[in-house]
């Protein structure tokens, strides 16, 4: 892992109730999305983390899939999950 700071939503363990908070597999309880993780933390496969993603420097938190085979590209979030994608590679 590297020194980025993660969140409880940026773990596989999380899943998502609310913008706020969600829900702990490992822990089965309620989460604050924005919280620090636990020593199980399990980080998710999320745009921001494929090697196929390019970050838009004219658009906060926008980007694209470079993988696309559409034109235009695929517009992707950083924050979006990468659990189902073919095209996600690790970076």
């Amino acid at each position: 892992m590297s020194d980025e700071k993660y969140v409880h939503k940026d773990c596989r363990n999380y899943a998502p109730i609310d913008v706020r908070k969600g829900f702990c597999h490992v822990h089965k309880k309620e989460a604050p999305a924005d919280t620090e993780v636990c020593a199980k933390f399990e980080r998710a496969p999320k745009c921001r983390y494929c090697k196929n993603f390019t970050a838009d420097q004219e658009k906060i938190e926008l980007g694209v899939c470079e993988a696309s085979m559409s034109t235009p590209k695929f517009v992707a979030y950083p924050d979006m999950v990468a659990v189902t994608c073919e095209m996600y590679k690790e970076a």
